[in-house]
């Protein structure tokens, strides 16, 4: 199909039009953002300055993790929180892709990255003896090669698909922020072909990835029986995090993507969720449920503490 879009920029709706309303809402997500940027940076730190952590595998992935849940963010929450100065919202055609890209691009990186964590926290509670010779850092480093080259596949392909619809004058958006739906609303052809290709795409991806990992956690845990009391307890507080961190990322993605049509009241705050909440709460579920992360960050803040104090 030719695009013979004639539309050079598009008029987003936010989530209020009411002035008093936005002026809360923009303390509000500053507020996440910059909390979002400060718990995600803080893993990141203290996973480097703690050679014990930086070598195990698990901490390996969650650096990727924290690294893609502060992106992923700040591809959105920036230009929202801007907006709210404004009455009229606007976003130029080619920015409106690159958010699209951007947001795919990293949220496709994760899922990956979250199978590869599940795949980690497999081999160490049901191949213990096994487990530093299949999670070496080659494997590790080929993992996150493929979860970056899948990301980008990801991301080009709906990109791709955006690019072949035509936008001849509609060009207001109902949303906050870029993305295939409410962009399929404005297109000025039958969209039923592209509903199907997002679902394959985007949709399906995630029931698959999400049921994959449900069975693997399912298996750990009945797996969990053979082991001391000490280590199911250790085992269930790492794969518990694990475990509420897929939940909260797939169900809003499955929510989003995995439905026949477009038309979805609440998709604005299911957005919501996914792309500000949930990045700010992995970094509490990682640290508050994981003593080795708490003593860590404790360790870490005495040593800039004892630092400051020398200088």
């Amino acid at each position: 199909m030719q695009n013979q879009s004639i539309v050079s920029e598009f008029i987003l709706l936010g989530l209020s039009q009411n002035a008093e309303v936005e002026k809360i809402l923009f303390v509000v997500f500053l507020m996440i953002y910059l909390a979002t940027l400060w718990g995600n940076m803080i893993i990141v730190v203290t996973i480097i300055y703690s050679p014990a952590l930086l070598l195990s595998p698990m901490y390996f992935f969650l650096i990727f993790l924290s690294l893609l849940d502060a992106c992923t963010s700040s591809t959105v929450t920036p230009k929202m929180i801007v907006d709210f100065f404004y009455e009229t919202k606007t976003i130029s055609f080619e920015c409106c892709m690159t958010q699209l890209f951007a947001f795919h691009f990293f949220t496709g990186v994760e899922v990956i990255v979250l199978s590869a964590m599940a795949y980690d926290r497999y081999v160490a509670i049901c191949k213990p003896l096994h487990y530093s010779s299949i999670m070496t850092r080659r494997l590790c480093g080929i993992l996150v090669t493929i979860s970056w080259t899948g990301g980008f596949l990801h991301s080009i392909i709906q990109v791709t698909f955006t690019l072949q619809l035509p936008f001849c004058g509609p060009n207001v958006i109902d949303h906050y922020m870029c993305d295939l739906f409410p962009l399929l609303k404005l297109a000025c052809t039958d969209t039923h072909i592209f509903v199907i290709l997002v679902f394959a795409n985007s949709g399906s991806i995630c029931i698959i990835i999400f049921s994959i990992l449900l069975v693997s956690y399912g298996v750990i845990l009945y797996s969990l029986r053979a082991h001391s009391s000490e280590g199911r307890l250790k085992a269930l507080s790492t794969c518990g995090s694990h475990i509420t961190v897929v939940i909260l990322f797939f169900v809003s993605c499955i929510l989003i993507y995995a439905r026949p049509t477009s038309a979805f009241s609440s998709e604005k705050n299911v957005f919501l969720f996914a792309t500000i909440l949930t990045p700010l709460l992995n970094p509490m579920v990682y640290t508050f449920r994981n003593k080795e992360m708490k003593n860590a960050i404790q360790k870490m803040c005495k040593r800039f503490i004892a630092v400051s104090h020398d200088n």
